[in-house]
């Protein structure tokens, strides 16, 4: 019989080893894992640098590719306004390019380019270790070959595919070209705005002279455009470009391309910059329109035909008339609208070449008594008219004194005179009465979209605001009262007449009844006729209104005639005083030169000054409707009948209710006074000829304030309005 063969069995066996610790075993996984993933990620990546490297083209061919889009842009009538693409100049090999060229763009756009393989980790590991330092990325990770292949294959769309393809891209550059070829394809290639492409664009365009010929300094200012070419051009803004320059020196001392005693000894406010030739006020506008492109049309790089609504013979008739009327030392700036809104002219100041800023679309400055415009169609809104009596005396609201100009002061007058001989005592009363919240409430209705006070001297225009915002505002009151917005292209097109964009004119939005659009178009014709715009007038209907701030710092006038609305500035970019500066000096006769040009072929065009006012401002007052005090009682609100003229309180009078009488004489019921035929009394009449004959406009003088075709058709009130005072502000 077997016995048991494994009763003698040595424990120990293969089956009974211990189990490894579980971390143990998933380092063991994560590793191998690890290692097989990278491995595959390696040969991928190796793949596509390879393939990438066949697919790309010689260098010849990389040289003679152009980048930049070619945008032609047309004035309404389909003349060609301006042509702007990449400038490029002359190409100039490695050895050509200067020496201190060559390291200031290394130095600062990266410093190890001669010992990364195209991408640099150490550069995303420093990037990386700032943006946690600091909560955001103060320097970028991408170095001058990944640069090269962003500029020359792709876009700056920023996406991780995007990023990832570019790193793919420059491995294959560094595979193919040598680091010389890349610094020649970048500094050939690279933009340096202005439409300037390469360095020898950029030298001849900010320098007057070949890029061969750079000095340091210059070097030093072409070498900081990369990072921002509008922020930092020469020609835009010097001081921000010296400061970049300066930026750039301090890192080339640092790593070691010119020394610090070099560096130190460098004035970069001394550099020479070239003027521009070719440059016209036209690029004010283009400045300002091309950019919403990137909101109207898809991504695009073909060559595209924008339409715009600019008129080159306002343009030309706006530009000489800043020119011909600013006061020396002084800027101007003029925005023109159709009545649907398309920018007919825009002048930003007084030489583009000399500083590009725009002052019609980017300056904010105090409008003075332009501001009015609000303060008065807030009144008009509230229920006053352009006739109201009001009275122009000495107030104070909250500690606050306004003066007119001339400190003084007319007394009882009409809103209609007060607005358009600019009574600042009267728009502190109105904006008083209406509130300071109501008064901004209104401006912004119609466009001003900077920040406005409420304190009581905002109703003069201390709250800044830009010339285009404030031409909209005008436009908008010329468009009866309804939304305007600004627009400069019509339509852009490929090359081959393919339209890309159209404009879509909209239906404007109601901003305020007709009769406050009206009311106040009745004053701003006043303003112009007989009051301080009068230096605007051109032959036919202008509404207007003038503004000056404090110690003639800015000077404004804006109005509109026969469809198109005009807003004129003029001050220093500084903010000083002007001598003799206002708004009805130099900006309205500037207003006139070019509207009479603007509006020569346009029909005249009598405004809409009719007041059709609502039912609660129709309804007379109880007190108007009972005539001549002395004529005639009224019961009070208890029902007691009250003699006007004496203040008498009848106290037999009877109660009523519900319309019936009460019963007869009783204890404590008095007798109604008989009016009857039977004891020959008759009852007060119900109005007396005065009254009818004001109510009905016979044997009225005629408002000395009115014009023909000026408030007209303003429905008379039974009797004069009351007389508004400051006692009731």
């Amino acid at each position: 019989m077997a016995k048991n063969s494994g009763r003698g069995r040595k424990s120990g066996g293969p089956s009974s080893r211990p189990t490894k610790p579980l971390w143990r075993r998933i380092v063991r996984s994560v590793f191998i894992w690890g290692a097989a993933l990278g491995l595959l990620g390696a040969i991928f990546l190796a793949t596509a640098v390879l393939f990438t490297m066949r697919e790309l083209p010689s260098y010849s061919a990389l040289k003679s590719s152009q980048n930049g889009q070619m945008i032609v842009v047309r004035a309404r009538d389909g003349t060609e306004l301006v042509s702007l693409g990449p400038s490029y100049g002359r190409w100039l090999s490695y050895d050509q390019i200067p020496q201190v060229m060559r390291d200031a763009m290394v130095t600062v756009e990266d410093r190890r380019f001669r010992e990364h393989i195209g991408v640099d980790p150490i550069g995303m590991l420093r990037a990386v270790k700032v943006r946690f330092e600091r909560g955001h990325f103060r320097e970028g990770a991408s170095t001058i070959t990944q640069q090269l292949a962003r500029n020359i294959f792709l876009n700056n769309s920023y996406s991780w595919t995007r990023k990832a393809r570019e790193a793919v891209l420059a491995l294959a550059l560094e595979r193919k070209f040598s680091k010389d070829q890349i610094l020649e394809l970048y500094l050939n290639k690279v933009y340096f705005g202005g439409g300037a492409y390469g360095i020898d664009a950029a030298s001849r365009k900010f320098f007057g002279h070949p890029a061969t010929g750079l000095t340091t300094p210059e070097a030093a200012i072409i070498a900081g455009l990369v990072k921002a070419p509008s922020n930092y051009s020469p020609t835009a803004d010097m001081q921000a470009a010296i400061g970049r320059g300066n930026v750039v020196l301090g890192l080339m001392a640092k790593n070691g391309v010119i020394s610090q005693d070099e560096a130190d000894a460098i004035d970069l406010s001394q550099v020479k910059v070239a003027k521009e030739e070719g440059q016209n006020s036209v690029r004010y506008f283009t400045d300002w329109a091309l950019p919403q492109l990137d909101l109207l049309l898809p991504e695009t790089n073909e060559p595209i035909e924008v339409w715009t609504t600019l008129d080159p013979a306002m343009q030309k008739a706006a530009t000489a008339a800043i020119d011909n009327n600013v006061p020396k030392g002084t800027q101007g700036a003029l925005v023109s609208l159709d009545r649907d809104g398309g920018v007919l002219a825009m002048v930003g100041g007084t030489d583009y070449v000399s500083s590009n800023y725009n002052r019609a679309t980017n300056a904010v400055r105090q409008p003075g008594s332009a501001w009015k415009l609000f303060v008065y169609m807030a009144a008009l809104e509230a229920g006053y008219t352009p006739s109201d009596r009001v009275v122009d005396e000495p107030v104070t609201i909250d500690g606050w004194s306004p003066q007119n100009s001339g400190r003084s002061y007319a007394g009882e007058i009409d809103v209609r005179t007060a607005f358009a001989y600019s009574k600042n005592t009267i728009a502190a009363q109105l904006g008083n009465e209406v509130g300071f919240g109501t008064v901004a409430s209104m401006a912004r209705r119609f466009g001003i979209t900077t920040a406005i006070n409420t304190q009581p001297a905002m109703v003069l225009g201390t709250s800044e605001v830009r010339v285009i915002d404030m031409t909209r505002a005008f436009a908008e009151v010329s468009a009866g009262g309804t939304s305007v917005e600004p627009y400069g292209i019509t339509k852009v097109t490929t090359t081959n007449g393919e339209v890309l964009y159209q404009h879509k004119s909209v239906q404007g939005q109601v901003l305020v009844p007709h009769y406050v659009a009206a009311g106040i178009t009745d004053m701003l014709q006043t303003t112009v006729a007989t009051g301080t715009g009068r230096a605007a007038q051109i032959g036919r209907p202008v509404a207007g209104k003038t503004g000056t701030t404090s110690s003639n710092k800015d000077g404004w006038f804006l109005g509109f005639s026969s469809g198109i609305t005009t807003g004129v500035w003029m001050g220093r970019d500084d903010a000083k005083a002007v001598r003799g500066l206002s708004g009805g000096h130099a900006p309205a006769r500037a207003f006139a030169d070019y509207m009479k040009v603007a509006v020569a072929k346009r029909p005249v065009e009598e405004f809409d000054t009719k007041l059709q006012l609502p039912e609660w401002q129709l309804e007379p007052d109880d007190e108007q409707l009972q005539g001549d005090p002395d004529d005639y009682y009224y019961t009070d609100e208890n029902g007691n009948l009250v003699h006007p003229g004496t203040g008498t309180q009848y106290d037999e009078q009877p109660r009523y209710d519900d319309g019936a009488v009460g019963p007869g004489p009783g204890p404590g019921i008095p007798q109604v006074p008989d009016y009857g035929q039977q004891n020959g009394a008759m009852p007060p009449p119900a109005a007396n000829d005065d009254f009818l004959n004001r109510a009905t406009g016979r044997g009225t003088a005629q408002d000395p304030g009115l014009r023909p075709g000026q408030g007209t058709g303003v429905v008379p009130r039974p009797s004069p309005s009351p007389v508004r005072t400051s006692g009731a502000y």
